[in-house]
């Protein structure tokens, strides 16, 4: 995954942050940046999973890691 500054953030701030504060961890400035990378990694390879299948349709299985 390479560095994107200038993509738009997918995720909500707030809530994310939240979330992985109920598991007691405090969130570094940088966290939501990294994840929002992981998050367009997920969705690029969701959408070449959905191509190499003939579909234009990404469905929940195409997110599946190590099938």
């Amino acid at each position: 995954m390479s560095e994107h500054k200038d993509q738009e953030m997918l995720l909500v701030g707030s809530k994310t942050k939240a979330a992985l504060k109920e598991h007691e961890v405090s969130v570094a400035g940088d966290a939501l940046d990294a994840l929002n990378q992981v998050v367009y990694w997920y969705l690029q390879q969701a959408a070449a999973r959905a191509k190499a299948n003939g579909r234009k349709t990404v469905r929940g299985h195409d997110f599946v890691v190590g099938h």
